[in-house]
């Protein structure tokens, strides 16, 4: 069957489920598919269209993808879908060629982008091979703004940081790097047909308790001394170190710290474990490090003696809740606890600063001093100025940044062709049979129990000595191959016509999920309890039939199904076909093709 291009019905929306999880889109089966087959250049491709920065976000990405994996349906462990984007960035071939070329001539716009962080970077990546001239101001010396400040090179080596940057800066875009921005209504007063703001949230909280000015030469703001060892600038630090907070940012100011000195680090939060920000492999790697966390303990104050810090004075403190379910936290009565220590890393959150955009501009901030900003165009209500990453919404993640500067890319090159910028692009959507043949399938259908594979990390040792070598080795393409073979190919779905049916009941006998049932119709809640198998999970729509010729209707429960495709090999008469479904999301560049 050729692929057919339609609008994704109700039904896909429901089923497909990494894609949509991804604030990218990123067609996550189509590219594990092609890692199966070894093509890694081809899935390499898939991911840069779509998500930009390939290689740093399968070392550093937040996976929102992950939970929504089905493979959680039938094991505990997703597919690594995050380090599987690195097997694609490790083993592909040279892909210069296969990249957009410089725009030949330029169309007489002219954009701003200030930061030159992943969100301004995928607003460059996709107006600048359109013809637009993108400036971007960022006050470093190097582009990547939090990938490269923020993120400590045992994590994510700078030449993987140089490559995809460079990809985009080879576009061209004009770098005005080293140049900081200081007032937006100067910004406004050039020649500027457009302005977009992604210069992140890049100040870190501090903690106003007593002894903080006295012992402030050895405290220290979490995400500032993480540039600061980025750049070069600190090499050392004390043997004996607290870190406060309990994000990804504490996780990385504490593993920092082991590698530059660091021998008695620890973490402390005032909420519980699980109640950290910080990412659960985060902290697994903090601890396998041989940091300790320690929980529910609250600071009160610095000690110090003769301007010299000795340690943290906490108040043990338990999570109570009232009627409504909002919990506080109580101290415990028992006695506070003194650790000593040398430094302290306070990172116990973000903010934006906004010091350099005038009140004045037409730009309207909200209770918490932040732009007032439309979640679909990322618009401003100065209709000149976009924001996008940290700086629209607070602190979030790479892959969030990288979403925004699509849709801020459409919406900015909408506003300079005079058109509505709350009309979105709809997606491409392309329907593909799978049925090759009897017994024979386009991708492998085996139902297989293999547990998520593991992530081989650096002699701990080897790794602790030096602040740049990387900690996380890879897969290599045969554990890649073996971690893609997991995946369920949940972007293939199946497709049932009633018509062909002669209700033989053969799927439901080779079904191994028990998830097909053929009976009388009724109300949802009844026909969830006369399933073969229960289905309880009501959030996930069931796939209902039209009446067959007996009067009964086939019911299928999405949440089980594994899409393994038995049982349209098992159907005598074609009446179950398994269909490819890819999602293709418009970004600027497409809209010109549209028209």
């Amino acid at each position: 069957m050729e692929p057919t291009n339609i609008e994704a019905p109700d039904y896909f929306h429901k089923v497909v489920d990494c894609q949509w999880a991804c604030p990218a889109h990123t067609p996550v089966p189509e590219y594990i598919r092609l890692i199966a087959e070894g093509r890694y250049t081809d899935a390499y491709m898939i991911n840069w269209k779509s998500n930009v920065f390939p290689g740093i976000l399968g070392r550093t990405c937040d996976r929102p993808c992950e939970p929504a994996c089905r493979r959680v349906r039938v094991e505990e462990a997703p597919v690594a879908i995050c380090r599987l984007k690195r097997v694609a960035a490790d083993n592909k071939s040279d892909v210069t060629d296969r990249l957009p070329p410089p725009a030949n001539t330029r169309n007489g716009r002219r954009i701003a982008c200030v930061g030159a962080g992943p969100a301004s970077l995928t607003v460059a990546r996709d107006l600048a091979p359109m013809g637009y001239e993108v400036v971007i101001y960022d006050g470093d010396a190097k582009a990547g703004g939090m990938i490269r400040s923020q993120i400590p090179r045992f994590r994510l080596p700078e030449t993987v940081i140089d490559e995809e940057v460079g990809y985009i800066t080879s576009l061209g875009p004009v770098m005005r790097l080293g140049e900081r921005i200081d007032s937006l209504k100067a910004l406004l007063e050039e020649d500027y047909d457009a302005i977009f703001v992604g210069s992140g949230a890049p100040r870190g909280r501090d903690l106003d308790i007593p002894g903080r000015q006295e012992a402030a030469a050895n405290i220290h703001i979490g995400i500032d001394w993480l540039s600061s060892v980025s750049f070069g600038h600190v090499e050392r630090i004390g043997r004996r170190v607290i870190v406060l907070g309990g994000g990804n940012t504490a996780m990385d100011c504490c593993r920092t710290s082991r590698r530059l000195g660091g021998e008695d680090v620890k973490v402390i939060v005032r909420s519980g474990f699980e109640e950290m920000k910080a990412s659960p492999w985060e902290k697994e790697d903090a601890m396998h490090e041989d940091i300790p966390i320690l929980n529910f303990l609250v600071p009160k104050c610095f000690t110090h003696e003769a301007g010299r810090l000795t340690g943290v004075l906490f108040e043990p403190v338990a999570a109570s809740f009232d009627e409504r379910g909002r919990r506080k936290l109580l101290p415990t009565g028992e006695p506070d606890v003194h650790y000593p220590c040398d430094d302290v890393l306070v990172a116990v959150g973000q903010e934006n600063a906004f010091p350099w955009i005038e009140r004045d501009i037409g730009i309207d901030f909200d209770e918490w001093d932040m732009p007032v900003v439309s979640d679909v165009t990322y618009a401003s209500t100065n209709p000149k100025v976009f924001f996008g990453g940290d700086s629209a919404f607070g602190p979030k993640n790479i892959i969030w940044a990288v979403a925004h500067g699509h849709d801020a890319a459409i919406s900015i090159h909408k506003l300079c062709s005079g058109e509505d910028v709350t009309q979105r692009p709809a997606p491409g959507v392309t329907l593909v049979s799978q049925k090759m043949g009897i017994h024979e399938w386009s991708y492998d259908n085996d139902i297989s129990n293999a547990h998520r594979h593991r992530v081989p990390l650096r002699d701990k040792a080897e790794a602790l000595g030096n602040v740049k070598l990387e900690v996380e080795l890879g897969f290599d393409s045969q554990v890649g191959y073996r971690e893609a073979e997991r995946c369920l190919n949940c972007d293939i779905e199946t497709v049932f016509a009633e018509p062909l049916c002669i209700e033989c009941d053969a799927c439901v006998d080779i079904c191994p999920m028990d998830c097909i049932t053929f009976t009388t119709d009724g109300e949802e809640g009844d026909l969830r309890g006369r399933l073969s198998a229960p289905a309880l999970n009501v959030s996930q729509a069931l796939y209902v039939s039209l009446p067959l010729g007996d009067g009964r209707i086939m019911v299928k429960d999405e949440d089980v199904c594994l899409h393994c495709g038995l049982c349209a090999e098992r159907c005598p008469t074609g009446a179950w076909d398994m269909r490819k479904f890819l999602l293709d999301m418009t970004h600027a560049g497409e809209l010109e093709c549209q028209r």
